[in-house]
């Protein structure tokens, strides 16, 4: 019974507070309405992030809220686009057991009615085709992938959301998945119809969107991509409270570093006392710790380290990031190469691979259906000797692994960078964010990726050139300090949902590019064409 008075307690406080949040956001967007007038020759901004919240104020939400009352304050007309159940089922709000649950749209709606109550608001509704209806009734899973209708490729922004929400890369074709797909067809030809009247109606200077990838928010940026206008997508950033804003794929990560920056004294010294933290497990994303703590390699893995030559560790990625997409560039996907990684082990025996999947599999609310740890059971691949396989919930430390080790396998995970830091030659089986540079070896076909993974296997020692680590130490810092756009002044931690917002206390001229870098950066990437970049 106490437990059960001591959880009401917690969902009363957990509601107040929320509630208390969303007044916050109401004081400062009715301020600024009353303090600032519409520039007439400003053509408006619209804003649609409907993947990334519900009924709280996730960090993304509030960086495309902050990006709305930014422009506000510089009198410039701001739409936000958003849902009034015009999803059949959301990437968010669906349950992906159960296709006959419906999505929390009243909480949804009340959310975004509370938090958009002093700004232009465009709501779309649900209007399903039913020509495409039609055409997707008994279509097959691979089908529905390769689904187009107008020339939109339909299936392929609802494949990207489906994994997602399935926590898996590979989609079987059953009735729970193809009622999914053809869900989040239906709805993402909905939102591409619906944003094409708006933006016809409206001719919007640019159009700013969460993620770029699922299926809401891709249909939006085709929409804007194809008639010319300015779209702009946003993700985290790599430090707490920061925001990555680009014209280009966000998830892909893309930046444009000058040949000519380097690093000068003082910027090594921020650095180095950034990656001295991060090596001890210390950093967080979204929100987000993934190393509780982080333990040293025990007795029983040294041993097992010591009967071998050489010791090659193995990182993954979680399969159904919305960055694999992009990752995906040698092989067809991440289990399709570690089956080399297998064949690979099998060939050289006097190698031990240690496999380790990535922390974020077995994150609560979020674990992996498709998981690493499956794969190696399936494959048989731990029976091998010179196979060591650590777990996602095993905080075994992975600089550990890499400071004793011949070569470094990875797919497209960050971890490839932090290795080469620590000077070791790195292998990409994907295109990485730090593959943009020189950093690792990076082949560009699997018969390739084969010959140098042998070649480097077979070697006494790998030489590592030398502008892979300067490069790995220019990107590095460029990502965090030069395109990690710090919103931390405007927005404190959710006592409640590790993930979510609320807004600090501030004075609305805080959100003007005279009292703000991070506003300059942002104004000026939207509205005068800058590449929302820090200047260093």
């Amino acid at each position: 019974m106490n437990d059960l008075i001591k959880r009401v307690e917690q969902g009363i406080k957990r509601r107040w507070e929320h509630q208390k949040g969303n007044w916050r956001w109401q004081s400062l967007t009715k301020e600024i309405e009353k303090s600032v007038k519409t520039d007439p020759n400003q053509r408006p901004v619209i804003l649609f992030n409907a993947s990334t919240r519900l009924q709280s104020m996730s960090q993304n939400a509030a960086y495309s809220m902050l990006t709305a009352m930014s422009l506000r304050m510089q009198g410039v007309p701001v739409i936000q686009f958003a849902c009034r159940s015009g999803l059949s089922r959301c990437v968010l709000g669906s349950n992906r057991n159960d296709f006959s649950k419906t999505p929390p749209c009243a909480l949804c709606i009340k959310q975004s009615l509370a938090v958009f109550k002093n700004m232009n608001t465009v709501w779309f509704e649900r209007s399903d085709d039913p020509v495409v209806a039609a055409e997707i009734e008994n279509l097959t899973i691979d089908q529905l992938q390769k689904y187009q209708h107008q020339g939109e490729p339909l299936g392929f922004w609802a494949a990207n959301s489906l994994r997602w929400f399935m926590r898996r890369h590979h989609l079987k074709d059953s009735d729970l998945n193809r009622q999914f797909f053809k869900a989040f067809i239906l709805s993402g030809w909905n939102v591409y119809q619906q944003f094409s009247k708006l933006v016809n109606k409206t001719n919007p200077q640019a159009v700013v969107l969460f993620n770029g990838m699922f299926y809401p928010e891709a249909a939006a940026r085709q929409v804007c991509l194809e008639k010319g206008i300015r779209v702009i997508t946003h993700e985290v950033g790599l430090r707490p409270f920061t925001a990555f804003f680009t014209t280009g794929e966000a998830t892909a990560y893309p930046m444009k570093i000058d040949d000519g920056f380097q690093l000068t004294p003082q910027m090594n010294d921020i650095l180095d006392e950034y990656l001295s933290s991060r090596f001890k497990g210390n950093f967080s994303m979204a929100g987000i710790r993934f190393w509780p703590e982080m333990n040293s390699l025990d007795e029983t893995i040294l041993a097992r380290v010591s009967q071998f030559k050489k010791l090659v560790p193995v990182f993954t990625n979680v399969i159904f990031d919305t960055s694999q997409v992009h990752a995906n560039t040698i092989f067809p996907h991440m289990f399709a190469w570690l089956d080399n990684v297998q064949k690979t082990a099998q060939e050289h025996p006097d190698v031990l691979f240690v496999i380790r999947a990535h922390p974020d599999e077995c994150r609560p609310g979020k674990e992996s259906l498709e998981s690493v740890a499956g794969w190696v059971k399936e494959s048989g691949i731990s029976e091998l000797p010179n196979v060591l396989f650590i777990d996602a919930n095993q905080y075994i430390s992975s600089y550990e692994l890499i400071r004793r080790a011949h070569l470094v396998m990875v797919y497209n995970s960050t971890i490839g960078l932090e290795a080469t830091l620590l000077g070791k030659p790195v292998l990409a089986g994907g295109k990485a964010r730090f593959t943009q540079l020189a950093t690792a070896f990076y082949p560009s076909s699997v018969e390739e990726y084969r010959a140098q993974l042998k070649k480097m296997l077979d070697a006494e020692e790998i030489p590592l050139p030398p502008e892979f680590i300067r490069n790995a130490r220019r990107f590095l810092y460029f990502q965090l300090y030069a395109t990690s756009l710090d919103f931390s002044h405007f927005l404190k931690e959710d006592n409640f949902w590790k993930g979510y917002v609320i807004a600090r206390s501030f004075p609305i001229n805080d959100l003007c590019p005279e009292k703000s870098t991070t506003i300059k950066v942002l104004i000026d990437g939207i509205l005068h064409e800058g590449d929302f970049y820090y200047p260093l």
